[in-house]
């Protein structure tokens, strides 16, 4: 399909693009489920620092280290899953996703000592980041060529539904029953692997590639190569810098925020869920309408103005001296920076050609873990009291936005996955 056919058919069909999502509903619903329980699970550790560092007898900061090691199993899944998800499909790296991080979330909530939780989240980040990179590939290779931003943004909004759903059961679990309760109640998740196998199909792009390296050892007398080889192209470059920084950035906003709202804004467990629900009805709302922006104006614009607005935001999300403007902030904060990563598989995906597609993927949000773990090392350290922790979050967002704007700004030469294989067959 070319590029005026394509704008044609997106510009006469201003809301056609969810309707078209219909007929694969299956893959679109078990991403978004899949990323809406990575959610749940992952922001129970951010609402329960307080409790954690209680009981372990240590500070915020000290909990950063475990953050740390959480992402940096998630760099560690990113790119094992993509080596599995590119040699032996998408689906069941998927399914072996999802039923890690299960098990190693409830595993959570049976630690008893601060090395102990370290090595759990450091197995949970494993599990946590495969399930992306395997679902958010299997997805963009489903969906019809056009429907891609929306299907991307419909993915990545389970997030914030999970976070939302995380922050109400908090406020009812944690007061009553204790921290460990709630990761308890993250082996639910093992559940959908049951679907994923039965109701969601492999992609037809990757079978496609595969039975294409079998028909040429066939014709060559030689075993089928079955482990594509990666190249770091200039876009593949891009999408790893953009990534890291994009990664900073989001950990910097959110993954204090509760603290700072208990801490430096002194709201009990009950009244930190507004803000965070006003967050996420902002962050799914901003995905949404993300997605259907960028299938008129283009991702970058549309990446550019919501990092834009993030910049404005930070300091009434985090510093605001008012409930009400605290509220305000919230709902835009989670509109402009959730807004940017709905449109994150879809602009990855752009970046790597199929064969090698999952694999890079994974490696650009693994890189992007470490980003992210950076971050949440760097926060407390140059911020470690309650006054200071919400000014160094701010600094922090202001800087690495511009950075990740500037990455979104250049242009490489070649995608490879601009014109994904089988676009005329799923147009």
């Amino acid at each position: 399909m070319t590029d005026a056919t394509t704008r044609s058919a997106v510009t006469s069909s201003s809301q056609g693009s969810l309707r078209a999502l219909l007929p694969y509903w299956q893959v679109t619903f078990a991403s978004f489920l899949g990323w809406f329980l990575d959610a749940f699970d992952q922001t129970t550790l951010m609402f329960t620092l307080p409790d954690i560092a209680h009981d372990f007898g240590c500070t915020i900061a000290d909990l950063g280290a475990v953050l740390m090691g959480q992402s940096i199993g998630r760099a560690v899944g990113n790119t094992g899953w993509g080596w599995l998800a590119d040699r032996y499909g998408r689906k069941p790296a998927f399914m072996l996703g999802v039923i890690w991080f299960a098990v190693f979330s409830a595993l959570t909530g049976l630690s008893h000592h601060f090395y102990v939780l370290m090595a759990v989240q450091f197995m949970f980040g494993i599990g946590f980041g495969g399930e992306w990179t395997a679902s958010a590939a299997l997805l963009m290779e489903s969906v019809p060529a056009w429907t891609r931003p929306m299907a991307s943004a419909l993915m990545m909004s389970g997030y914030e539904v999970g976070y939302f759903v995380a922050a109400g059961v908090q406020a009812l679990i944690l007061p009553h029953y204790g921290w460990r309760v709630l990761f308890f109640i993250g082996l639910a998740p093992a559940a959908l692997a049951l679907f994923i196998r039965i109701g969601v199909p492999e992609s037809p792009v990757w079978l496609r590639n595969r039975e294409a390296r079998l028909a040429r050892g066939r014709k060559e007398h030689a075993p089928p190569q079955l482990r594509p080889k990666f190249r770091l192209t200039g876009a593949a470059f891009q999408a790893i810098a953009f990534m890291s920084f994009l990664e900073f950035q989001k950990a910097a906003i959110y993954t204090y925020y509760p603290t700072i709202l208990r801490g430096s804004h002194h709201l009990t467990q009950q009244a930190v869920f507004w803000p965070v629900t006003l967050y996420c009805i902002g962050s799914f709302g901003g995905k949404v309408f993300c997605g259907w922006l960028a299938e008129r104006f283009g991702e970058v614009r549309v990446m550019l103005s919501a990092l834009v607005v993030v910049m404005l935001t930070i300091w009434p999300f985090l510093s605001a001296p008012t409930w009400n403007m605290l509220l305000i902030a919230a709902f835009v904060m989670g509109g402009a920076a959730s807004g940017i990563f709905a449109l994150v598989p879809h602009y990855l995906a752009q970046r790597f050609p199929s064969d090698t597609r999952s694999f890079g993927m994974g490696l650009g949000y693994a890189l992007g873990s470490i980003g992210q773990g950076m971050a949440q090392k760097f926060v407390p350290m140059f911020g470690p009291t309650a006054l200071t922790l919400p000014l160094s979050a701010e600094i922090f967002v202001l800087g690495t936005s511009l950075v990740t704007g500037a990455i979104a700004l250049i242009r490489p030469k070649e995608l490879p996955g601009e014109h994904m294989e089988g676009d005329e067959t799923a147009s």
